[in-house]
């Protein structure tokens, strides 16, 4: 079953009667029984007659915070006066703002920070454009660049609907890394298009992020991009969930005492990140992985068009399997999931190898049930913050940019993305290690600084 979580929170405001001392334990446990979980009581006002208070409480979908609500207007004297989702309460008016970093408080500083003033940094980088990363904030800023095709788990939405995102995506930039970073969406499913309007709006920009472009495309944008450009351009979809997989596996296999040269992955998914993990754990000598899409798996008796999946099929499957996600689980040391919900009853990792590491990344739904999971496989690791070992690209895109736009780089290599993946393994220190805690916190303040350490020492190696 789905844990209730703070995505689908609400704020209830409730009216008791003043006299009624036992209403709020009612009301409490009224919550618990529908399966909600209470976060927050505030009381907000009270008079002789009533007590008016508000209740968070987290729910495990709409439709279910629906259900808590019921449960709460019918216990006994106790009235619902509104419901508030708290999800669309913290995206009222956006999540993002612009703010000077220079005080102008009087003509003197208006002079110098525009006309006349400024005028004279304009020629000055209209003979030396490389100095706009130091006189301008181009060198602190990441485009993040969408057509809103495959947007989380939701599909082509268009690009007002991933608006939102791409704001979520901005702000922790900044939170993280004290990156300013800014949403382009674009009305274009085109991808000359989409190329063109990223080249041309470049300038202004130290790196590109690339977000929620639907597979195929995003492989042939990004390398078009990156021929053409002299920053970074970087599809956090492949590379970011890349760098946190190897992170999070380097660990694991320290835990169940294997080595990454001597392992089998089986890996479902074989869309932009699952290519990206693919080649990024054979640039680490991961020697054989066997991949599925939704034809099964990739091997020898396939026929493709595109060129990632030819890629797949050159590059994996060493024994020219065919089947489904069963035969691929057969004997292997890791499944990667980077998929759909449900792909398979957690009992069938008994097909796998001794001390077996799962890794279901689907969300809100990995493949399997983790729960289950943690009786057949010693390590397990999902997306989900309400589990343990969450493999999240807030570990990763926030450093590598930080470390990308300090070190002046003009691309974003392997060599970089792997030594991210190690620097976030090894903020993981081996006194800490163990099976519910391979992968640090996003919140771990050491993450983003031994990245973009890392990032910059291989960016100028």
């Amino acid at each position: 079953m789905t844990l209730a979580s703070a995505g689908y929170s609400v704020t209830l405001r409730i009216h008791v009667p003043s006299e009624d001392e036992r209403a709020i334990g009612r009301i409490t446990t009224a919550i618990g029984e529908a399966g909600g979980v209470v976060t927050a009581l505030d009381f907000v006002e009270s008079d002789s007659n009533r007590l008016v208070l508000d209740i968070s409480a987290n729910a495990r979908g709409v439709e279910h915070s629906g259900d808590i609500t019921a449960a709460v207007d019918s216990v006994d004297g106790v009235t619902v006066h509104h419901v508030s989702d708290r999800t669309f309460l913290i995206h009222l008016g956006g999540k993002l703002e612009v703010r000077s970093r220079v005080r102008l408080r009087n003509r003197d500083q208006l002079s110098m920070a525009y006309t006349p003033g400024v005028a004279r940094v304009s020629l000055a980088l209209a003979k030396h454009p490389e100095d706009a990363r130091n006189l301008t904030v181009k060198g602190n800023a990441v485009a993040i660049v969408t057509d809103g095709s495959a947007v989380l788990g939701l599909g082509n939405i268009g690009p007002v609907a991933a608006l939102p995102v791409m704001e979520g995506k901005a702000a922790l930039f900044k939170r993280f890394a004290d990156v300013n970073a800014w949403p382009i969406c674009l009305d274009s499913n085109n991808s000359d298009e989409i190329v063109r309007a990223v080249e041309m709006l470049a300038p202004g920009f130290g790196g590109i992020n690339l977000e929620d472009i639907a597979a195929p495309r995003c492989f042939d944008i990004e390398a078009r991009l990156r021929d053409s450009l002299d920053i970074p351009v970087f599809h956090d979809d492949q590379h970011g969930t890349a760098i946190v997989v190897l992170a999070a596996l380097t660990n694991a296999l320290k835990v169940v005492g294997k080595k990454i040269e001597d392992v089998r992955v089986a890996m479902s998914g074989a869309g932009a990140a699952g290519v990206a993990v693919a080649k990024l754990l054979k640039a680490v000598g991961t020697p054989d992985i066997v991949a599925l899409d939704r034809g099964g798996i990739i091997g020898p008796d396939r026929t493709f068009v595109d060129r990632s999946k030819r890629w797949m099929q050159e590059h994996t499957n060493l024994d020219g399997i065919s089947g489904g996600i069963l035969d691929a689980l057969e004997g292997a040391d890791v499944f990667v999931g980077v998929s759909g919900p449900d792909l398979f009853d957690a009992a069938e990792i008994r097909r796998m190898a001794h001390d077996p590491i799962v890794f279901g990344l689907a969300n809100p739904d990995p493949e399997f049930d983790p729960q289950r999971a943690r009786d057949h496989a010693p390590v397990v690791a999902t997306g989900r913050s309400d589990f343990p070992n969450q493999i999240n690209n807030v570990l990763a895109f926030p450093g590598v940019f930080r470390g990308a736009l300090d070190a002046r780089a003009k691309s974003i290599t392997d060599l970089m993305n792997v030594a991210a993946a190690r620097a976030i393994a090894s903020v993981v220190r081996p006194e800490q290690l163990n099976a519910s805690y391979i992968i640090p916190s996003v919140f771990n303040p050491e993450v983003v600084d031994e990245v973009a350490k890392a990032v910059r020492a291989a960016a100028s190696g």
